[in-house]
C-alpha cells in the first residue's frame, strides 16, 4: 500500500509540473518560451502583468516617473512578445507617430538583406555596380573599392564631414574597409535598393517588411536625412521580429544567415557595430563624430547580448535575446544638451533604472 501511495504522489507531482502548476512563487519566462505575435491588423496585443514576472513594482513606478521627467513620449517593454509595460507621457498617445532618427538605419539594413535574399543585389558587390561609375568624387580606383557592405558597416572611407551626400561631398579619406566612421553615406543604400528593385524604396519596404509584420509609419525625406516615423508599437513589432531572428510568427521575413551577420561585429575597427546595428558586450567601441576608441562595453548596465537601433534625441530600440525582451523608448532628448546621433549617457542611466525593475 505504501509503495502504491508513493507512486501516486510522484505521478501527481509529475502531472502538476507538466500542467505548469504555480504554488505561489513567480516564475520568469525562459528564453525558450514560445513567442507571442500580435495579429498583423488591428490593435489587439496580449499583455502580461509585471508582478507575475517577479518584477519590483515599486521600482517600476520610479522608472515611469523618471521617464516622464526625462522628456520621454513612449515606452514599451515586451516579454515573450507580450506587453508588460506600455506608457505614454508628455502629451503623446498610442496612435501618435514619432521619429526614429538613426534608429531607422536598422530598417534599411534589414530591407537590404531582403533584397539580397531575393537575388536583387549582393552586399559584397561594388556600389558602382548598381549606381554606375562616378557616384563619388573619388578617383575610380578608390571608388571601386567601396562595396554595399562598406556602406552598411560605416567603413566606406569617404569624407564624413560633409553631411549632404551629394557627389561633390563624397571625397576620399581612406581606402574602403580601413576606417570606421559614422556618416550619412550609408543612405546611398536607399538608392541601391531602389535601383535593383525597380520601384521606389518605400514601396519595396512596405511590401517586403512593413505590411508583413503589421507596422504603420512612413519615410520622410529631408535635405540631409531620410527618417522613418511610426507609433511606438510599430517599433516594438520590428523589435519582436528581430528578437525572433528575422522571423514573424511562422514566416521568415529575413533569412537567418544575413540576420546573424547583421548582429555580429562586422569589422574589427569598431566591433560594437554590425550592419547599421549597435552591439553591446564587445571589448571596445567607437562613437559618431570621433575616431576615439573606448575600451569596455557600449552600455555597461545592459545585458551583454543586447543589440540595438539607436537614434538621435534618444530614440531607443533594445533587443535582449537572453531575456526574450524588447524595449522601446521614443521622445525628445533626455538631456537638452545631448547632441549624440546614437548612444548617449542616457542609455546606461536608463538601464540602471530598468535593472532595478526586472532583476
Amino acid at each position: 500500500m505504501r509503495k502504491q501511495f508513493i507512486f501516486s504522489l510522484s505521478s501527481l507531482l509529475l502531472v502538476l509540473a507538466l500542467c505548469g502548476y504555480n504554488s505561489g512563487t513567480n516564475t520568469v519566462p525562459s528564453k525558450t518560451d514560445t513567442l507571442y505575435f500580435p495579429p498583423v491588423s488591428g490593435n489587439k496585443w496580449e499583455t502580461i502583468l509585471p508582478a507575475s514576472l517577479g518584477w519590483n513594482t515599486d521600482s517600476l513606478k520610479s522608472l515611469k516617473k523618471y521617464l516622464a521627467e526625462r522628456h520621454t513620449k513612449a515606452f514599451i517593454i515586451l516579454v515573450n512578445g507580450k506587453i508588460a509595460v506600455e506608457e505614454y507621457f508628455n502629451g503623446q498617445i498610442a496612435s501618435d507617430s514619432w521619429e526614429w532618427n538613426s534608429a531607422g538605419k536598422t530598417l534599411l539594413g534589414v530591407t537590404t538583406g531582403i533584397a539580397q535574399q531575393e537575388g536583387l543585389l549582393n552586399i559584397n558587390n561594388k556600389v558602382s555596380d548598381y549606381l554606375g561609375k562616378g557616384w563619388t568624387s573619388e578617383p575610380l580606383q578608390n571608388e571601386n573599392l567601396i562595396t554595399c557592405k562598406h556602406l552598411l558597416t560605416m567603413t566606406s572611407g569617404l569624407n564624413d564631414e560633409r553631411q549632404i551626400i551629394r557627389k561633390k561631398g563624397l571625397t576620399y579619406i581612406a581606402d574602403a574597409g580601413s576606417r570606421w566612421s559614422y556618416s550619412n553615406v550609408f543612405q546611398k543604400m536607399f538608392e541601391v535598393v531602389t535601383a535593383t528593385s525597380y520601384s521606389d524604396f518605400e514601396t519595396y519596404f512596405n511590401n517586403k517588411l512593413k505590411d508583413k509584420i503589421g507596422m504603420d509609419g512612413y519615410w520622410k525625406k529631408g535635405l540631409i536625412f531620410t527618417i522613418y516615423h511610426s507609433t511606438a508599437r510599430s517599433m516594438a513589432r520590428f523589435g519582436l521580429m528581430e528578437l525572433n531572428r528575422g522571423k514573424w510568427n511562422s514566416e521568415q521575413i529575413l533569412n537567418e544567415d544575413y540576420f546573424n551577420e547583421s548582429i555580429h561585429s562586422s569589422q574589427t575597427i569598431n566591433p560594437a557595430y554590425g550592419y547599421l546595428t549597435w552591439l553591446n558586450g564587445q571589448s571596445q567601441y567607437m562613437l559618431p563624430g570621433s575616431q576615439k576608441i573606448y575600451h569596455g562595453t557600449l552600455i555597461p548596465n545592459a545585458p551583454a547580448d543586447m543589440f540595438a537601433a539607436l537614434g538621435a534625441k534618444d530614440q531607443k530600440l533594445y533587443i535582449i535575446p537572453s531575456k526574450n525582451m524588447v524595449i522601446v523608448r521614443m521622445g525628445n532628448a533626455a538631456y537638452r544638451a545631448n547632441t549624440s546621433f546614437a548612444k548617449s549617457g542616457f542609455d546606461n542611466e536608463l538601464w540602471g533604472k530598468i535593472k532595478g525593475v526586472i532583476k
